[in-house]
Protein backbone atom coordinates (compact mmCIF):
# COMPACT_ATOMS: atom_id res chain seq x y z
CA UNK A 1 0.00 0.00 0.00
CA UNK A 2 1.45 3.34 -1.07
CA UNK A 3 1.54 6.05 1.58
CA UNK A 4 1.20 9.79 1.00
CA UNK A 5 -1.35 12.45 0.23
CA UNK A 6 -4.08 11.54 -2.24
CA UNK A 7 -7.09 13.32 -3.73
CA UNK A 8 -10.35 11.47 -4.17
CA UNK A 9 -13.83 12.53 -5.25
CA UNK A 10 -16.99 11.44 -3.53
CA UNK A 11 -20.69 12.21 -3.33
CA UNK A 12 -22.58 12.32 -0.06
CA UNK A 13 -25.55 14.08 1.51
CA UNK A 14 -25.22 16.29 4.58
CA UNK A 15 -27.76 18.30 6.53
CA UNK A 16 -26.36 21.73 7.32
CA UNK A 17 -28.31 24.53 8.97
CA UNK A 18 -27.94 27.96 7.45
CA UNK A 19 -26.68 30.54 9.98
CA UNK A 20 -29.62 32.72 8.97
CA UNK A 21 -31.95 29.91 9.93
CA UNK A 22 -30.47 29.96 13.41
CA UNK A 23 -31.08 33.69 13.58
CA UNK A 24 -34.66 33.23 12.35
CA UNK A 25 -35.28 30.71 15.13
CA UNK A 26 -33.84 33.15 17.65
CA UNK A 27 -36.19 35.89 16.42
CA UNK A 28 -39.13 33.53 16.78
CA UNK A 29 -38.01 32.64 20.30
CA UNK A 30 -37.64 36.27 21.48
CA UNK A 31 -40.40 37.91 23.53
CA UNK A 32 -41.67 41.30 22.40
CA UNK A 33 -39.33 43.46 24.50
CA UNK A 34 -36.24 41.44 23.56
CA UNK A 35 -37.15 41.64 19.89
CA UNK A 36 -37.61 45.39 20.17
CA UNK A 37 -34.11 45.82 21.60
CA UNK A 38 -32.66 43.49 18.97
CA UNK A 39 -34.15 45.48 16.10
CA UNK A 40 -32.88 48.74 17.56
CA UNK A 41 -29.40 47.24 17.67
CA UNK A 42 -29.72 46.15 14.04
CA UNK A 43 -30.66 49.70 13.07
CA UNK A 44 -27.40 50.92 14.59
CA UNK A 45 -25.16 48.32 12.94
CA UNK A 46 -26.72 47.98 9.47
CA UNK A 47 -26.77 51.17 7.36
CA UNK A 48 -29.21 49.65 4.85
CA UNK A 49 -31.98 49.53 7.47
CA UNK A 50 -34.03 52.52 8.51
CA UNK A 51 -37.30 53.17 10.29
CA UNK A 52 -40.60 53.50 8.50
CA UNK A 53 -42.10 56.86 9.32
CA UNK A 54 -45.79 56.97 10.30
CA UNK A 55 -46.77 58.76 7.11
CA UNK A 56 -45.06 56.04 5.06
CA UNK A 57 -47.11 53.17 6.47
CA UNK A 58 -49.45 53.21 3.49
CA UNK A 59 -46.56 52.81 1.06
CA UNK A 60 -44.89 49.80 2.63
CA UNK A 61 -46.27 47.16 0.28
CA UNK A 62 -44.38 46.34 -2.94
CA UNK A 63 -47.46 47.25 -4.99
CA UNK A 64 -47.52 50.71 -3.46
CA UNK A 65 -43.82 51.18 -4.13
CA UNK A 66 -44.21 50.09 -7.76
CA UNK A 67 -47.14 52.48 -8.17
CA UNK A 68 -45.08 55.27 -6.65
CA UNK A 69 -42.16 54.61 -8.99
CA UNK A 70 -44.49 54.47 -11.99
CA UNK A 71 -46.01 57.78 -11.00
CA UNK A 72 -42.56 59.32 -10.72
CA UNK A 73 -41.80 58.22 -14.32
CA UNK A 74 -45.04 59.38 -15.91
CA UNK A 75 -45.99 62.52 -14.03
CA UNK A 76 -43.89 65.63 -13.58
CA UNK A 77 -42.79 66.31 -10.06
CA UNK A 78 -45.09 68.68 -8.27
CA UNK A 79 -43.39 71.79 -6.96
CA UNK A 80 -44.70 73.06 -3.66
CA UNK A 81 -45.48 76.73 -3.58
CA UNK A 82 -43.35 78.58 -1.07
CA UNK A 83 -45.21 79.88 1.92
CA UNK A 84 -45.35 83.65 2.31
CA UNK A 85 -42.45 84.86 4.37
CA UNK A 86 -43.38 86.15 7.79
CA UNK A 87 -41.58 89.17 9.12
CA UNK A 88 -41.98 91.43 12.08
CA UNK A 89 -42.41 90.92 15.79
CA UNK A 90 -46.18 90.60 15.50
CA UNK A 91 -45.81 87.01 14.23
CA UNK A 92 -43.92 85.86 17.34
CA UNK A 93 -45.97 84.70 20.31
CA UNK A 94 -43.78 86.06 23.08
CA UNK A 95 -45.92 84.44 25.78
CA UNK A 96 -45.34 81.06 24.23
CA UNK A 97 -41.62 81.84 23.99
CA UNK A 98 -41.42 82.60 27.70
CA UNK A 99 -43.42 79.52 28.66
CA UNK A 100 -42.01 76.98 26.19
CA UNK A 101 -38.45 78.12 25.75
CA UNK A 102 -36.37 80.86 24.17
CA UNK A 103 -36.88 79.82 20.59
CA UNK A 104 -38.63 82.31 18.39
CA UNK A 105 -41.81 80.87 17.04
CA UNK A 106 -42.60 78.92 20.23
CA UNK A 107 -42.17 75.21 20.79
CA UNK A 108 -41.41 73.22 17.69
CA UNK A 109 -43.74 70.47 16.62
CA UNK A 110 -42.46 66.99 17.29
CA UNK A 111 -42.81 64.62 14.35
CA UNK A 112 -41.08 61.59 15.80
CA UNK A 113 -42.72 59.29 18.30
CA UNK A 114 -41.04 59.73 21.67
CA UNK A 115 -40.06 56.72 23.75
CA UNK A 116 -41.42 56.48 27.26
CA UNK A 117 -38.88 55.55 29.88
CA UNK A 118 -40.18 53.95 33.03
CA UNK A 119 -38.76 55.57 36.17
CA UNK A 120 -36.77 53.04 38.14
CA UNK A 121 -35.50 53.32 41.67
CA UNK A 122 -31.74 53.71 41.85
CA UNK A 123 -31.41 52.25 45.34
CA UNK A 124 -33.75 50.52 47.76
CA UNK A 125 -33.48 49.59 51.42
CA UNK A 126 -33.14 45.90 52.10
CA UNK A 127 -33.14 43.89 55.33
CA UNK A 128 -29.45 44.59 56.02
CA UNK A 129 -30.02 48.36 55.74
CA UNK A 130 -33.04 48.10 58.05
CA UNK A 131 -31.05 46.21 60.70
CA UNK A 132 -27.99 48.47 60.41
CA UNK A 133 -30.15 51.54 60.92
CA UNK A 134 -31.59 50.09 64.13
CA UNK A 135 -28.16 49.07 65.42
CA UNK A 136 -26.89 52.62 64.90
CA UNK A 137 -29.50 53.83 67.39
CA UNK A 138 -28.28 51.48 70.13
CA UNK A 139 -25.45 52.27 72.54
CA UNK A 140 -23.02 49.58 71.45
CA UNK A 141 -19.33 49.40 72.22
CA UNK A 142 -16.87 49.39 69.29
CA UNK A 143 -16.39 45.62 69.72
CA UNK A 144 -20.14 45.02 69.74
CA UNK A 145 -20.64 47.24 66.68
CA UNK A 146 -17.90 45.31 64.87
CA UNK A 147 -19.48 41.97 65.77
CA UNK A 148 -22.95 43.25 64.83
CA UNK A 149 -21.74 43.87 61.27
CA UNK A 150 -20.63 40.23 61.14
CA UNK A 151 -24.10 39.10 62.26
CA UNK A 152 -25.96 41.31 59.75
CA UNK A 153 -23.79 40.02 56.93
CA UNK A 154 -24.76 36.43 57.75
CA UNK A 155 -28.53 36.94 57.89
CA UNK A 156 -30.19 35.75 54.68
CA UNK A 157 -33.15 37.28 52.86
CA UNK A 158 -35.61 35.15 54.85
CA UNK A 159 -34.33 36.71 58.09
CA UNK A 160 -32.58 33.58 59.39
CA UNK A 161 -29.00 33.31 60.60
CA UNK A 162 -27.27 31.45 57.79
CA UNK A 163 -24.37 30.04 59.84
CA UNK A 164 -23.58 28.89 63.35
CA UNK A 165 -22.42 31.12 66.18
CA UNK A 166 -19.03 29.41 66.18
CA UNK A 167 -18.52 30.28 62.52
CA UNK A 168 -19.43 33.91 63.20
CA UNK A 169 -17.00 34.06 66.15
CA UNK A 170 -14.24 32.44 64.09
CA UNK A 171 -14.79 34.84 61.17
CA UNK A 172 -14.80 37.91 63.40
CA UNK A 173 -11.58 36.82 65.15
CA UNK A 174 -9.90 36.23 61.78
CA UNK A 175 -10.74 39.78 60.73
CA UNK A 176 -9.36 41.13 64.02
CA UNK A 177 -6.06 39.27 63.55
CA UNK A 178 -5.76 40.45 59.95
CA UNK A 179 -6.33 44.07 60.91
CA UNK A 180 -3.79 43.78 63.72
CA UNK A 181 -1.17 42.48 61.29
CA UNK A 182 -1.87 45.28 58.82
CA UNK A 183 -1.54 47.93 61.55
CA UNK A 184 1.50 46.14 63.02
CA UNK A 185 -0.02 46.06 66.49
CA UNK A 186 2.20 44.25 68.97
CA UNK A 187 0.81 41.88 71.58
CA UNK A 188 -2.20 39.59 71.57
CA UNK A 189 -5.46 41.00 70.28
CA UNK A 190 -8.37 40.04 72.57
CA UNK A 191 -10.62 37.66 70.67
CA UNK A 192 -14.40 37.45 70.88
CA UNK A 193 -15.67 34.99 73.44
CA UNK A 194 -18.71 32.75 73.21
CA UNK A 195 -20.53 34.89 75.79
CA UNK A 196 -20.02 38.04 73.69
CA UNK A 197 -21.42 36.30 70.63
CA UNK A 198 -24.42 34.96 72.57
CA UNK A 199 -25.13 38.39 74.05
CA UNK A 200 -25.07 40.09 70.67
CA UNK A 201 -27.33 37.38 69.20
CA UNK A 202 -30.00 38.30 71.75
CA UNK A 203 -29.58 41.97 70.79
CA UNK A 204 -30.05 41.13 67.10
CA UNK A 205 -33.13 39.03 67.84
CA UNK A 206 -34.76 41.98 69.61
CA UNK A 207 -34.70 44.04 66.42
CA UNK A 208 -37.50 44.53 63.93
CA UNK A 209 -38.97 42.50 62.26
CA UNK A 210 -39.83 40.04 65.03
CA UNK A 211 -38.20 36.69 64.39
CA UNK A 212 -35.09 38.05 62.64
CA UNK A 213 -31.82 36.34 63.54
CA UNK A 214 -33.47 33.00 64.32
CA UNK A 215 -31.53 29.83 63.61
CA UNK A 216 -34.56 27.66 62.75
CA UNK A 217 -38.32 27.87 62.28
CA UNK A 218 -39.12 26.98 65.89
CA UNK A 219 -36.93 29.76 67.25
CA UNK A 220 -38.40 32.21 64.70
CA UNK A 221 -41.95 31.46 65.87
CA UNK A 222 -40.97 31.76 69.53
CA UNK A 223 -39.36 35.15 68.96
CA UNK A 224 -42.55 36.41 67.34
CA UNK A 225 -44.71 35.07 70.15
CA UNK A 226 -42.47 36.77 72.74
CA UNK A 227 -42.62 40.05 70.86
CA UNK A 228 -46.42 39.74 70.86
CA UNK A 229 -46.55 39.12 74.61
CA UNK A 230 -47.48 35.43 74.29
CA UNK A 231 -44.35 33.89 75.77
CA UNK A 232 -46.42 32.03 78.42
CA UNK A 233 -49.37 31.14 76.16
CA UNK A 234 -50.46 27.69 75.05
CA UNK A 235 -49.22 28.44 71.53
CA UNK A 236 -45.69 29.08 72.84
CA UNK A 237 -45.81 25.89 74.90
CA UNK A 238 -46.85 23.87 71.87
CA UNK A 239 -44.02 25.34 69.78
CA UNK A 240 -41.45 24.45 72.46
CA UNK A 241 -42.68 21.01 73.56
CA UNK A 242 -44.77 19.57 70.70
CA UNK A 243 -43.47 21.15 67.53
CA UNK A 244 -43.28 17.93 65.47
CA UNK A 245 -46.82 16.90 66.42
CA UNK A 246 -47.97 20.42 65.64
CA UNK A 247 -46.56 20.24 62.12
CA UNK A 248 -48.19 16.84 61.57
CA UNK A 249 -51.51 18.25 62.88
CA UNK A 250 -52.02 15.45 65.31
CA UNK A 251 -54.45 17.36 67.48
CA UNK A 252 -55.68 14.32 69.40
CA UNK A 253 -52.21 13.23 70.52
CA UNK A 254 -51.29 16.75 71.62
CA UNK A 255 -54.61 17.11 73.50
CA UNK A 256 -54.03 13.88 75.46
CA UNK A 257 -50.43 14.82 76.19
CA UNK A 258 -51.28 18.25 77.62
CA UNK A 259 -54.65 17.27 79.11
CA UNK A 260 -56.67 19.79 77.09
CA UNK A 261 -59.39 19.58 74.45
CA UNK A 262 -58.57 19.16 70.73
CA UNK A 263 -60.44 22.40 70.07
CA UNK A 264 -58.01 24.31 72.30
CA UNK A 265 -55.05 22.75 70.50
CA UNK A 266 -56.45 23.71 67.13
CA UNK A 267 -57.18 27.27 68.30
CA UNK A 268 -53.57 27.61 69.44
CA UNK A 269 -52.40 26.18 66.09
CA UNK A 270 -54.50 28.81 64.30
CA UNK A 271 -52.70 31.53 66.25
CA UNK A 272 -49.33 30.06 65.28
CA UNK A 273 -50.41 29.90 61.62
CA UNK A 274 -50.84 33.69 61.65
CA UNK A 275 -47.11 34.16 62.32
CA UNK A 276 -44.64 34.90 59.52
CA UNK A 277 -42.26 31.96 58.84
CA UNK A 278 -39.98 34.20 56.74
CA UNK A 279 -40.00 37.65 58.36
CA UNK A 280 -37.14 39.02 56.29
CA UNK A 281 -38.97 38.76 52.96
CA UNK A 282 -41.04 41.86 53.66
CA UNK A 283 -37.83 43.89 53.20
CA UNK A 284 -36.60 42.04 50.14
CA UNK A 285 -36.22 44.10 46.99
CA UNK A 286 -38.77 42.30 44.89
CA UNK A 287 -38.66 43.37 41.25
CA UNK A 288 -41.88 44.41 39.56
CA UNK A 289 -42.26 42.32 36.43
CA UNK A 290 -44.49 43.94 33.85
CA UNK A 291 -46.03 41.72 31.21
CA UNK A 292 -46.57 43.16 27.74
CA UNK A 293 -48.79 40.82 25.69
CA UNK A 294 -47.47 39.85 22.28
CA UNK A 295 -50.99 39.35 20.92
CA UNK A 296 -54.53 40.51 21.69
CA UNK A 297 -57.72 38.46 21.32
CA UNK A 298 -60.96 40.45 21.19
CA UNK A 299 -64.54 39.36 20.70
CA UNK A 300 -66.22 41.55 18.08
CA UNK A 301 -69.77 40.80 16.89
CA UNK A 302 -69.62 37.26 18.27
CA UNK A 303 -66.32 36.43 16.57
CA UNK A 304 -62.85 36.31 18.09
CA UNK A 305 -60.27 38.42 16.29
CA UNK A 306 -56.52 38.23 16.82
CA UNK A 307 -54.20 41.22 16.62
CA UNK A 308 -50.45 41.48 17.04
CA UNK A 309 -49.44 43.93 19.74
CA UNK A 310 -46.37 45.17 17.88
CA UNK A 311 -47.25 48.86 17.63
CA UNK A 312 -44.06 49.84 19.48
CA UNK A 313 -41.93 47.47 17.42
CA UNK A 314 -39.60 49.31 15.01
CA UNK A 315 -40.91 49.00 11.43
CA UNK A 316 -37.96 48.48 9.11
CA UNK A 317 -37.41 49.23 5.45
CA UNK A 318 -34.46 49.38 3.08
CA UNK A 319 -32.75 52.73 2.88
CA UNK A 320 -33.17 54.12 -0.64
CA UNK A 321 -30.19 56.40 -0.16
CA UNK A 322 -27.80 53.56 0.52
CA UNK A 323 -29.37 51.48 -2.23
CA UNK A 324 -28.57 54.20 -4.75
CA UNK A 325 -25.00 54.36 -3.48
CA UNK A 326 -24.62 50.59 -3.68
CA UNK A 327 -25.72 50.49 -7.33
CA UNK A 328 -22.57 52.32 -8.43
CA UNK A 329 -20.28 49.32 -8.03
CA UNK A 330 -17.38 50.94 -9.88
CA UNK A 331 -16.69 53.27 -6.95
CA UNK A 332 -15.86 50.44 -4.52
CA UNK A 333 -13.06 47.94 -4.21
CA UNK A 334 -13.56 44.22 -3.65
CA UNK A 335 -13.61 44.45 0.14
CA UNK A 336 -16.18 47.25 0.12
CA UNK A 337 -18.34 45.34 -2.35
CA UNK A 338 -18.37 42.29 -0.08
CA UNK A 339 -19.34 44.46 2.90
CA UNK A 340 -22.13 46.16 0.98
CA UNK A 341 -23.46 42.86 -0.37
CA UNK A 342 -23.49 41.23 3.05
CA UNK A 343 -25.21 44.17 4.75
CA UNK A 344 -27.79 44.50 1.97
CA UNK A 345 -28.59 40.79 2.06
CA UNK A 346 -28.78 40.88 5.84
CA UNK A 347 -31.20 43.82 5.73
CA UNK A 348 -33.42 42.08 3.18
CA UNK A 349 -33.43 38.90 5.18
CA UNK A 350 -34.18 40.69 8.47
CA UNK A 351 -37.30 42.31 7.01
CA UNK A 352 -38.49 38.99 5.64
CA UNK A 353 -37.78 37.18 8.93
CA UNK A 354 -39.80 39.70 10.93
CA UNK A 355 -42.77 39.31 8.60
CA UNK A 356 -42.43 35.53 8.75
CA UNK A 357 -42.46 35.73 12.54
CA UNK A 358 -45.68 37.73 12.46
CA UNK A 359 -47.41 35.25 10.16
CA UNK A 360 -46.24 32.25 12.20
CA UNK A 361 -47.50 33.68 15.48
CA UNK A 362 -50.87 34.57 13.96
CA UNK A 363 -51.25 31.13 12.42
CA UNK A 364 -50.54 29.36 15.72
CA UNK A 365 -52.79 31.67 17.73
CA UNK A 366 -55.69 31.26 15.27
CA UNK A 367 -55.61 27.50 15.80
CA UNK A 368 -55.41 27.88 19.59
CA UNK A 369 -58.44 30.18 19.62
CA UNK A 370 -60.42 27.81 17.41
CA UNK A 371 -59.48 24.83 19.57
CA UNK A 372 -60.07 26.56 22.92
CA UNK A 373 -63.23 28.48 22.01
CA UNK A 374 -65.09 26.87 24.93
CA UNK A 375 -62.51 28.33 27.30
CA UNK A 376 -63.16 31.86 26.03
CA UNK A 377 -66.89 31.28 26.42
CA UNK A 378 -67.09 29.35 29.73
CA UNK A 379 -63.74 29.72 31.49
CA UNK A 380 -61.25 27.11 32.72
CA UNK A 381 -63.89 24.37 32.74
CA UNK A 382 -64.08 24.65 28.97
CA UNK A 383 -60.34 24.25 28.44
CA UNK A 384 -59.60 21.29 26.17
CA UNK A 385 -56.41 19.19 26.12
CA UNK A 386 -53.86 20.46 23.62
CA UNK A 387 -50.29 19.49 22.78
CA UNK A 388 -47.52 21.11 20.75
CA UNK A 389 -47.55 18.21 18.32
CA UNK A 390 -51.26 18.68 17.60
CA UNK A 391 -50.76 22.36 16.81
CA UNK A 392 -47.67 21.61 14.70
CA UNK A 393 -49.56 19.08 12.59
CA UNK A 394 -52.53 21.41 12.15
CA UNK A 395 -50.52 24.44 11.00
CA UNK A 396 -47.95 22.47 9.01
CA UNK A 397 -44.89 23.33 11.12
CA UNK A 398 -42.34 21.48 13.18
CA UNK A 399 -43.06 20.90 16.85
CA UNK A 400 -39.93 22.84 17.86
CA UNK A 401 -41.17 25.86 15.88
CA UNK A 402 -44.46 25.89 17.76
CA UNK A 403 -42.51 25.58 21.02
CA UNK A 404 -40.49 28.68 20.12
CA UNK A 405 -43.65 30.59 19.23
CA UNK A 406 -45.23 29.86 22.61
CA UNK A 407 -42.08 30.43 24.68
CA UNK A 408 -42.45 33.39 27.09
CA UNK A 409 -45.24 34.84 24.95
CA UNK A 410 -48.37 36.33 26.47
CA UNK A 411 -51.79 37.05 25.00
CA UNK A 412 -54.41 39.48 26.22
CA UNK A 413 -57.84 37.83 26.17
CA UNK A 414 -61.30 38.60 27.57
CA UNK A 415 -60.31 36.14 30.33
CA UNK A 416 -57.18 38.10 31.27
CA UNK A 417 -53.53 38.20 30.22
CA UNK A 418 -52.32 34.61 29.94
CA UNK A 419 -49.12 32.90 28.79
CA UNK A 420 -49.49 30.86 25.64
CA UNK A 421 -48.32 27.79 27.58
CA UNK A 422 -51.56 28.08 29.59
CA UNK A 423 -53.55 26.66 26.67
CA UNK A 424 -51.43 23.47 26.52
CA UNK A 425 -52.15 20.62 28.91
CA UNK A 426 -52.76 16.90 28.96
CA UNK A 427 -56.28 15.53 29.03
CA UNK A 428 -58.58 12.88 30.44
CA UNK A 429 -61.44 11.10 28.75
CA UNK A 430 -65.07 11.29 29.86
CA UNK A 431 -67.90 8.79 29.73
CA UNK A 432 -69.27 10.53 26.63
CA UNK A 433 -65.98 10.12 24.78
CA UNK A 434 -64.98 13.79 25.05
CA UNK A 435 -61.66 15.06 26.35
CA UNK A 436 -61.24 17.22 29.43
CA UNK A 437 -58.15 19.30 30.11
CA UNK A 438 -56.08 18.49 33.17
CA UNK A 439 -56.14 22.17 34.05
CA UNK A 440 -59.93 22.05 34.10
CA UNK A 441 -59.83 18.99 36.39
CA UNK A 442 -57.53 20.87 38.80
CA UNK A 443 -59.97 23.75 38.84
CA UNK A 444 -62.81 21.37 39.73
CA UNK A 445 -60.75 19.80 42.54
CA UNK A 446 -59.90 23.24 43.92
CA UNK A 447 -63.58 24.24 43.93
CA UNK A 448 -64.61 20.99 45.62
CA UNK A 449 -62.04 21.46 48.39
CA UNK A 450 -62.93 25.11 48.94
CA UNK A 451 -66.61 24.21 49.38
CA UNK A 452 -66.19 21.12 51.57
CA UNK A 453 -67.26 20.70 55.18
CA UNK A 454 -64.19 21.46 57.34
CA UNK A 455 -65.27 18.88 59.92
CA UNK A 456 -65.62 16.20 57.26
CA UNK A 457 -63.22 17.05 54.41
CA UNK A 458 -63.29 15.21 51.11
CA UNK A 459 -60.82 12.36 50.72
CA UNK A 460 -59.12 11.62 47.43
CA UNK A 461 -61.49 8.69 46.85
CA UNK A 462 -64.51 10.90 47.53
CA UNK A 463 -63.23 13.41 44.94
CA UNK A 464 -62.79 10.54 42.45
CA UNK A 465 -66.41 9.47 42.95
CA UNK A 466 -67.71 13.03 42.54
CA UNK A 467 -65.75 13.50 39.32
CA UNK A 468 -66.92 10.15 37.99
CA UNK A 469 -70.51 11.26 38.53
CA UNK A 470 -69.80 14.14 36.12
CA UNK A 471 -68.39 11.67 33.58
CA UNK A 472 -64.67 12.18 34.21
CA UNK A 473 -62.70 8.93 34.38
CA UNK A 474 -59.83 9.52 36.80
CA UNK A 475 -57.75 7.44 39.19
CA UNK A 476 -57.22 8.20 42.87
CA UNK A 477 -53.45 8.60 42.44
CA UNK A 478 -54.10 11.19 39.71
CA UNK A 479 -56.31 13.15 42.11
CA UNK A 480 -53.56 12.97 44.73
CA UNK A 481 -51.00 14.22 42.20
CA UNK A 482 -53.18 17.15 41.12
CA UNK A 483 -53.94 17.98 44.77
CA UNK A 484 -50.22 18.12 45.57
CA UNK A 485 -49.63 20.38 42.57
CA UNK A 486 -52.33 22.74 43.85
CA UNK A 487 -50.76 22.81 47.32
CA UNK A 488 -53.83 21.25 48.97
CA UNK A 489 -53.18 19.16 52.08
CA UNK A 490 -54.61 15.64 52.51
CA UNK A 491 -58.03 15.28 54.08
CA UNK A 492 -56.55 14.18 57.43
CA UNK A 493 -54.60 17.44 57.72
CA UNK A 494 -57.50 19.62 56.54
CA UNK A 495 -59.91 18.27 59.14
CA UNK A 496 -61.19 20.66 61.80
CA UNK A 497 -62.27 19.37 65.22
Amino acid sequence: MRTGLQQTTGLRQELKVNPRLYQAMDLLYMPLLDLQQHLKQELLTNPFLELVEPEEDDDESPEAEEASEAQDLTEPEAVAEPEPEKTGDDDVDWEAVLLDGFETGGQREEHEQQEWYEPVTVASRDLADHLTEQLSLLELSPRQAFLAEEFVGNINDDGYLACSLEEIRHGANEVLRREAEEREIEGDVPEFSEDEVETLLHIIQELDPPGVGARNLRECLMLQLRADGQAESLAARLVVEAFDELIARRWGEVAKRFGISPQAVQAAADEIAKLDPKPGLRFSAGSDNYVIPDMVVEKIDGHYHIFLNDGNLPRLKLSRTYQEIARDKKRFDTESKDFIASKLNSANWMIQAIEQRRQTMLKVMHYIVDRQRDFFERGVQGLRPLTLREVAEAVGMHESTVSRVTNEKFVQTPRGVLPLKFFFSSGLSTADGDDVSARGIKDQIEKLVSGEDPRNPLTDQAIVEILQETGVQIARRTVAKYRDQLGVLPARMRKRV
